[in-house]
Order: structure tokens, then sequence, then C-alpha cells
């Protein structure tokens, strides 16, 4: 079938004949698949080529990618980075505090993990609240605000003194959480040259399990001696949380909104009209991608799944089931950590080369086959070995999905259309905890009364496995989308861009909705301020 016309007059938002069947959308469902049929372009396979980058910049170094990236596109990536490490650090804070926690409000962890369940669940709200406002106000100061009030509900569950407190503010805290990773990844890579995107997008996904990481190591030192006992956990977050707003605060507006807010002064369009518009585009974009809405939220929900499943219950299946003391199983958290940075970094990099869909199928096949390993060990060190592997193909898997996210979603709604989705897929798994704490009552290992986690994880992992790999099968791809060069969703016609429009050669788009201003070297406006 052939894709339809790119002419502009398809994309006036105010027009009825804008196709938003099946057909239309699925014409755009693979970006540069030539000759072939969509049931064979539905198998994933290594790329035929490289990024369109000059000759002369193409390379497979890491050191040489990494050196294309300019100071301010740094700046810009740390400062996504450092939000979602954060992020990962207040989550995971109730996982690795739930014994002391449930010693502290006289409750079993049953009764914590539903703190954990309604942080998952609220995230969503978040998610479209904070998603909308960036990607109609840009980036900046809806996340610097999204930081403080994380900041504000961290301190506030470091004061908590009843259990009701306690699911209230982690509630609240669910709400503030949702916002930060569709900005933190869209801030972080669209300030970035597109042939070094697969390799960033692994090592800022990875601030989830460094976030994890750090709070794992305070845990382990300064939680066990200091007097605040598992509240100074909360207490030093929300310091990072203020670092993380102070940092974004330092740096310049992402260049696209820069060039549309000029754009839109030079036009004569109000604030008003600007908001007209974007309720238009909204629609337009709903219209024109709902199927690719639907597709992205089950595949989110089964990463969200892999993710929490094999994470959110480790430290207490490994003191529970395996009988590791809680510096053991802390420890274990750190080694598997270390194994999540390794191999969502080294998956993130070859996405770029093999393409997204076959790296995360990669990623699923080899973490399956550590799933043996990472259960059936009682030694320390068996476990954490097992815990290293294990991770590194979950958090491998995960280190595409930044990237991944942002190349196939409508493009002027990145923040919001990948936010949401990741996040609707969190609440959809918000009982992976639960599901396996409830498992844990009646699945007990032999002749005791301790709950088999291993086999409920191993199960659980398993069948997680199944579903994602058939979700890759059926996803869309657009390796190589010069996302950063499209409208903003405040601009007309913005809200029916097909991601694959706007993969073009030598870093030009086919499309003609290019941001005035992008002359393909993908430089920002902060290559010029800063």
């Amino acid at each position: 079938m052939s894709a339809p016309s790119h002419s502009s007059d398809l994309y006036v938002a105010d027009e009825p004949h804008v196709d938003g069947s099946v057909r239309t959308q699925l014409a755009h469902w693979h970006a540069d698949r030539g000759d072939k049929s969509f049931v064979r372009a539905m198998v994933p396979s290594f790329r035929k080529r490289a990024y369109d980058v000059d000759a002369d910049r193409e390379t497979k170094n890491p050191f040489k990618l990494l050196r294309m990236v300019s100071w301010s596109g740094w700046a810009f990536f740390f400062s996504g980075w450092f939000a979602w490490t954060c992020d990962g650090y207040d989550y995971f804070g109730v996982s690795l505090t739930a014994s002391k926690l449930a010693v502290q409000f006289g409750k079993d962890t049953k009764a914590i993990t539903t703190a954990i369940t309604l942080t998952l669940l609220f995230r969503s709200l978040g998610a479209l609240v904070f998603g909308l406002l960036a990607d109609r106000y840009g980036r900046k100061w809806t996340l610097v605000c999204n930081l403080l009030i994380i900041a504000a509900l961290e301190l506030g569950t470091g004061f908590v003194q009843t259990y009701a407190q306690f699911l209230a503010v982690r509630s609240l805290f669910g709400i503030g959480m949702g916002g930060i990773w569709g900005q933190a990844a869209a801030t972080g890579l669209e300030n970035v040259p597109a042939a070094a995107r697969g390799l960033c997008s692994g090592i800022l996904q990875q601030g989830y399990a460094c976030g994890y990481l750090i709070a794992a190591v305070i845990n382990l030192s300064v939680v066990q001696h200091n007097k605040y006992s598992w509240r100074s956990l909360y207490f030093i977050g929300a310091g990072f949380s203020v670092a993380a707003a102070i940092v974004r605060a330092c740096l310049p507006e992402s260049r696209q909104y820069v060039l549309a807010r000029e754009q839109a002064r030079a036009e004569g369009i109000s604030s008003k009209e600007a908001s007209a518009r974007f309720i238009q585009e909204i629609k337009l974009m709903l219209r024109t991608n709902w199927l690719r809405c639907i597709w992205a939220i089950c595949m989110m929900t089964g990463f969200n799944f892999f993710s929490h499943g094999s994470q959110d219950l480790y430290p207490t299946y490994l003191e529970t089931s395996k009988g590791l003391s809680v510096s053991l199983a802390s420890k274990a958290t750190i080694i598997s950590n270390c194994g999540a940075v390794v191999g969502g970094t080294i998956a993130g990099y070859a996405s770029q080369y093999m393409g997204r869909r076959l790296a995360i199928v990669i990623c699923l096949i080899y973490t399956a086959c550590w799933i043996p390993l990472w259960i059936l060990p009682n030694s320390f060190g068996g476990l954490a070995a097992g815990g290293f592997f294990i991770q590194s193909g979950v958090q491998g898997a995960w280190g595409v999905v930044p990237i991944y996210l942002a190349e196939i979603a409508p493009p002027a709604f990145r923040a919001s259309f990948a936010g949401l989705a990741y996040q609707l897929g969190n609440m959809a798994s918000s009982g992976a905890a639960q599901i396996e704490a409830d498992a844990g009552s009646s699945l007990k290992l032999a002749g005791t009364s301790t709950p088999d986690y291993a086999s409920i994880q191993g199960i659980l992992i398993g069948v997680v496995i199944a579903w994602m790999l058939a979700c890759v099968l059926l996803g869309p791809e657009a390796d190589g989308s010069h996302f950063e060069q499209a409208k903003v969703a405040f601009q007309r016609g913005g809200g029916a861009v097909a991601p694959d429009e706007l993969l073009g050669r030598d870093g030009k788009p086919t499309t003609e909705h290019v941001e005035k201003g992008y002359d393909g070297a993908h430089k920002t406006e902060a290559d010029r301020t800063v």
C-alpha cells in the first residue's frame, strides 16, 4: 500500500479529509521499508544503513559518537539524565525500606507494597498533566516545577507518622513522578545528534538504575547508622530533586520552542490563540494516531511488568526466600543495578545499527536465558551473579525505549505521548508487587511457611517476555527520525505529521513541516548562548 501524499494541505487541522483509518496509519507504520510487504516488515531485521550523517562522520566508534555531542548538548542530556536518576532514587526508596516501614507502621510487606501500587496508579495522571504542559509551553520550566513538587513530597514522606499519611503522600508523589520521564527523555535526546541517540538513550534510561544504585548505597550506609533511620533516605532524595531542578533552571529552553515562539510573535499569534490551536492539534493527533496509541500502551504494559516484576520485591525476595541479611540483600541489589547500567548502555548503542526492535528482541531472549541463575542459587555469589545478568537483559531492553518511543511518537507530542504511554503501562502493571506478594501467601517453599518468591518471579517474567515478543513484532518503526526538526504542538499542522515523514537523507526530513531555523546540523539555541 502506498503512503499518503505529503502535500501540506493534508495537515491543516480543521480540514475534514484528514484520514485516520487503520489503512492510512499502517501505511506509516514501518518507515523506510522499501519494497517489503507489511507482514515481512513486521519481522525485525538489521538496519540496511546507518543514520543519515555525512560520510566522514559516519562511525560505530562509541567514543567518536559521544564527541559528536556539543557541550550544550551534554548539558541538556545531563539535565534529563539527572532528573530521571532522581525519579529512580525516589521511587525505589519504598522497596529498599519496606522492612523498616512495615515495623514503623505495624503492617506486613503486602500492606507496604500498596504504596508502590498507588504510586504507579497515579503516575499516569502526572504524565498527562506535565506532558501536555511540556508540549504546550516548553520543556524548561515545566520540568523545574515538576522536580520541585517531587522534592516537597519526598520531604513529606520523611515526616509521615501514620500508615494513612504514608499512603496519601506516596499517592501524591506518584502524580509528580509521572511527569518526569517524558520530559527527561525529550530534553535529553532532542538536543543531541541523531547518530548518537541510541547510545545516549541507553545511558539516559539507566539513570533509573543509577538512582536505584545510589539509593541502595545510601540505604546500606547512611540509613543503617543514622538516627533518622529510613526517613533519612527520603530527606536526601529531596535534596537531589532540588539540585536537578537547579540544573535545569540554569539551561535555556530547547531550540524548537525558542523558534516556535519567535515565529508566533512574528505572526502576531497570542498565547490564547496558541492554546486553542494546541487543543486542535491534540484532537488531530489522536484522530490520526489512535492505533499507535493503543499499541504503545500494550507495549509499555509489558515493559513495566518486566522491570517491576524483577525489581520491586527483589530485596524482599533475597531476605525472605533466600535468607540473606539486609546488608547482603542491599549489596546484591547494587550488583544487579551495575548489570542494568552495563546492559542498558550496550543495548542502546547496538540499537543504533541493528535497529530498535531487533535490539529489544535480542535482550528479551537473553533475559530468558538467565532466569534459572536468577532464582535457583541460594548463595550470595550465585544470587548476585543472577541479579547482574537478569538486570543487564531487562534494562538492556529498557535502554532502547527512550529513543524508540521518541522516534515512533507523533513528533509534536513526544513528551506527552511517550510519557503517557509509559505511565499507562505503569498503571496496568501497578499490581506487579502485590501480585507477587499475594502469590507468596499461597505458594510456599516446600515444608515451610516461607513465600517462594523465586518461582513466582520466574513464572511472571517468563509470561511477560512472551507478551513483549508479540508486541515488538507488531510494533511500528521509524529508526532515525529527525523529530527535533518537527513543528511543536501549538503550531498549525503539527499534530498530523507522521514519524516516518521526518526520516530523511543527509539530515533533511522528507516532510515540509520542518521548524524554521534548522539547517540539519543539529545545532541548538544553547550552542549559541552557552
